[in-house]
């Protein structure tokens, strides 16, 4: 699947399915900037980012699509693009009544596909688990098996993926913390380093303090930091950065 055809599937995701099976769904464009990427052709980046999430009658999905622009010397190498396409399918949802113990409350099959330019398409599987924890709006722990597609990605093996959200009223407003966590470990090739990528952002409800309640978590602005230890698992590249973001939901 290219590019193209990841991008149609992420935009395509809320009407392909029927009324009656959707239960929410969200569609968001964000556009970030920073410096100090590493393994890049520049260090400093564009990067705009085309989002979808929601929950249909068996599962959840999440999808997003990057379009990334070198800043500055770049060597003739102007953009590249990344993509991935998650759903998962609930126990609680397809059987019909919850499944869960304690802090737990569902337990899903979790799906992955990732693809851009070079070796970097790979297949993820695994269990996923939705937590009830006090302060967050949401947590889940979704832990992958990781098949590599391309030639030339050593990315076999082991993935722990926790995703979460807090929300912190202000006044009239609002500040977002959510982010992701992606630990690749016990790597199937030895090449291929364990590593740890770290990425929450901090958004401040710009459209509620502006317009009212009526504008309510619809545009939004921060700053993302990117921490990412052996990156893309290679030994000793540790990408350290902040950027600026901004972010609309439609």
């Amino acid at each position: 699947m290219n590019r193209k055809w990841l991008l149609l599937a992420l935009l395509a995701a809320q009407p392909a399915l029927a009324d009656d099976m959707v239960q929410w769904w969200d569609l968001s464009a964000t556009a970030l900037y920073g410096d100090n990427y590493d393994l890049a052709p520049s260090e400093r980046q564009t990067t705009v980012t085309i989002e979808t999430a929601g929950g249909w009658k068996y599962g959840d999905w999440f999808a997003f699509q990057d379009f990334i622009y070198f800043n500055g010397n770049n060597g003739g190498k102007d953009s590249t693009t990344y993509g991935e396409i998650s759903p998962r399918f609930s126990a609680s949802k397809i059987l019909g009544k919850p499944v869960g113990v304690g802090a737990i409350t569902d337990v899903s099959l979790a799906l992955t596909y990732e693809e851009g330019e070079g070796p970097v398409k790979s297949f993820l599987y695994g269990v996923g688990l939705d937590f009830k924890i006090p302060y967050f709006s949401y947590f889940q722990l979704n832990t992958y098996r990781r098949d590599t597609i391309s030639s030339g990605n050593l990315s076999d093996g082991w993935q722990l993926t926790p995703v979460f959200r807090m929300d912190f009223p202000v006044g009239h407003s609002n500040i977002v913390l959510d982010g992701f966590i992606d630990w690749v470990f016990s790597a199937d090739n030895t090449s291929y380093e364990e590593n740890f990528h770290f990425n929450p952002q901090v958004k401040y409800d710009l459209g509620a303090a502006i317009f009212g309640a009526h504008k309510k978590d619809k545009l939004f602005v921060g700053i993302e930091y990117d921490y990412w230890k052996n990156k893309y698992g290679v030994k000793g590249i540790d990408q350290n950065t902040y950027s600026v973001i901004a972010k609309y939901h439609f």
